[in-house]
């Protein structure tokens, strides 16, 4: 059975893409092909993967996590499944400690050691969608503020947009953390709006579902909306600016700088990504096509220890 992990990333339309794939289960199951999304991995599936202070020990947690989920790919196996879509975006990090570190999901090549050791070493593929990075940061940041962080000061939004950490530093820590582990990059410009094309490109399905494949979930509340929020938990509307449509907090000089950086992730990409990943920029065409639009070494290791194992710093000095 190949087992295919979807890290999302967070705000490119992976909660659409789950919506979808939750619409279109009973098919694709009918198919073989079987979907984990959030509603069961945030259940309690992958407890102990990402371990928890506690009575129970780090690898004792990694155990009880390793055999659950062999029970339930078992189960799958036997009912028919060939191909399992696991699929969520914390897996690789959270909103709240992205924003905490100001930079791109530093902990992404240690948390997906710990998920290859729980997945037992069959993970088969792994699918990571990037997006230009000033449109990302724009957008998780308005997210974050509407479910009530802090508007960022200005000095911090300088510090995001000037860390060097890109989506290219991401993909080589999951590269070290996922050997032999196939990774595919899907360009948010062209797959947002299209979750069947995704889901083609992905599972290698010659005909995906379409129902349910236009509603888009989850967008990023504009500033009308954003204003709202913040007068309503009583704090000051102006310390956003005037207008409407969405939230850009960077200046032009700091959104260009964003953009070249996205740039520069996809020369890197459609040039082979050192052989760390391949390009998706069709559904049936693997590094080629057009440029899209852009608008709005770590290791992994074995976790069953306890101790001192961590990955080497994240991004590139």
């Amino acid at each position: 059975m190949e087992i295919i992990l979807h890290l999302g990333a967070h705000r490119s339309a992976s909660t659409s893409f789950q919506h979808y794939l939750r619409k279109n289960g009973a098919r694709l199951a009918a198919g073989g092909v079987g979907v984990w999304g959030p509603p069961q991995t945030r259940n309690g599936l992958l407890e102990g993967v990402l371990p928890r202070p506690g009575l129970v020990s780090y690898a004792a947690q990694m155990q009880r996590a390793r055999g659950r989920i062999a029970l339930a790919l078992a189960d799958i196996e036997m009912a028919g499944i060939e191909r399992l879509i696991v699929t969520d975006e914390n897996m690789i990090g959270t909103p709240r400690s992205i924003l905490r570190a100001q930079r791109l999901y530093p902990a992404a090549g240690e948390r997906m050691a710990r998920y290859a050791a729980g997945f037992g070493g069959r993970i088969t593929r792994v699918v990571l969608s990037v997006r230009a990075q000033d449109a990302w940061w724009a957008s998780c940041i308005a997210y974050a503020v509407a479910r009530g962080a802090r508007v960022p000061s200005r000095v911090r939004l300088t510090q995001i947009a000037a860390d060097p950490r890109t989506w290219r530093d991401v993909i080589c820590d999951l590269a070290c953390a996922l050997p032999g582990v196939e990774i595919q990059v899907m360009p948010h410009e062209v797959f947002a709006s299209r979750p069947e094309a995704r889901l083609q490109a992905m599972a290698r399905l010659p005909t995906p579902p379409k129902t349910a494949a236009r509603e888009w979930l989850n967008r990023a509340p504009e500033l009308p909306a954003l204003r709202q929020v913040i007068h309503d938990r009583g704090g000051d509307p102006a310390l956003l600016p005037d207008g409407d449509g969405p939230w850009q907090p960077f200046t032009r000089e700091e959104r260009a700088a964003l953009r070249e950086a996205y740039h520069d992730d996809l020369f890197w990409l459609r040039a082979g990504a050192d052989g760390f990943a391949t390009l998706t920029e069709e559904p049936d065409m693997d590094q080629v096509g057009p440029t899209p639009p852009i608008h709005a070494e770590t290791r992994g290791r074995d976790h069953d220890q306890e101790g001192a194992r961590r990955l080497a710093q994240a991004g590139r000095s």
